[in-house]
């Protein structure tokens, strides 16, 4: 059953209607085709005029939607012989941070990505998409092990934030972040990191420092979540859609700030309504963006890494 957030509910009645009357013609009550057709047009001009208009708040509604294709999603559409790798090597293994072996379009690369999971269970499982310091341990790990074996790097970023338990903050959370972050920017293999939902903060900067990042059509990145950002500044989470607005964490925004390097059109209503075509979507526009990479050798990759990300401070300074 499809869900419907709360700016979608005149759609979600529509689509109501439009299943009502397809009952009645299967029960083999009167021929509603014309009428069913009628509704279905209506339903569509609707849906294309709320997505043409949505709000950063809206935006950030859309990324976190539970139908939305996660992780593993991508990796079982995208990567084939998938081979998992566990553990930091120091402490334990961190479900919310997978990452593997596998082969993308005929070429050996190390995926990495955090998954938020797709139902209760899951989602328990893999900490709502919160990795601990063993998750970007882990992440550190498979990086420095793509650069020892020359595999290209490809992550799929999707955490609202780290954990931000007593725990990990004990386990060092800061200090497995920023150690992340370096590997991604010294990794001598090309890098590409994809936003598929949200980017949370330094939890989702901690793998994507790569050559080239994109981001989904309605997914969000930013600094803080729109409600922690309310939280601090007017204590109250209710004023979240501002937050929203002042953060400029939708794709148009940080694309036109230069701070990611491509946005990724998705479906209309999302890629929650065709995740399959969003899949393959991807699939197509990271193959784009990794051939030129292939052709540079590692100092090369290192340095215009280095340059890129000090040239958004520079940018941002002025």
């Amino acid at each position: 059953m499809r869900h419907f957030l709360d700016f979608e509910k005149p759609l979600a009645e529509l689509e109501g209607q439009i299943e009502e009357l397809r009952r009645t013609t299967d029960a083999g009550g009167i021929d509603v085709a014309d009428e069913i057709g009628k509704l279905r047009d209506k339903a569509e001009k609707l849906l294309a005029a709320t997505y043409a208009k949505l709000t950063p708040w809206q935006k950030a509604q859309v990324a976190r939607h539970p139908d939305r294709p996660k992780c593993l999603a991508y990796i079982a559409g995208l990567i084939e012989d998938f081979t998992p790798l566990a553990g930091d090597r120091a402490f334990a293994d961190d479900q919310a941070m997978v990452g593997g072996l596998g082969r993308f379009r005929g070429r050996n690369v190390m995926v990495l990505g955090i998954e938020k999971g797709t139902d209760t269970e899951s989602r328990i499982a893999h900490n709502f998409g919160s990795p601990r310091p063993e998750g970007y341990r882990k992440a550190r790990r498979l990086m420095e092990l793509a650069g020892r074996f020359n595999l290209p790097i490809l992550t799929f970023v999707d955490t609202a934030g780290a954990f931000p338990g007593v725990e990990a903050e004990a386990r060092g959370q800061a200090e497995a972040i920023a150690r992340s972050i370096e590997a991604g920017l010294e990794a001598p293999v090309p890098f590409i990191a994809t936003i598929i939902g949200e980017g949370g903060s330094g939890g989702a900067i901690a793998i994507a420092s790569a050559d080239r990042v994109m981001m989904l059509e309605h997914s969000i990145y930013s600094v803080i979540s729109p409600e922690g950002c309310a939280s601090i500044l007017w204590r109250d989470a209710a004023q979240a859609a501002t937050a929203a607005e002042a953060l400029r964490l939708t794709a148009e925004d940080l694309k036109r700030l230069n701070l990611v390097d491509s946005v990724v059109p998705e479906p209309m209503g999302g890629a929650q309504r065709d995740p399959a075509g969003m899949i393959a979507t991807v699939g197509d526009r990271i193959e784009a963006c990794l051939e030129p990479l292939l052709a540079l050798d590692g100092a090369t990759l290192r340095a215009r890494r280095r340059e890129k990300f000090l040239e958004m401070g520079r940018t941002g300074l002025v």
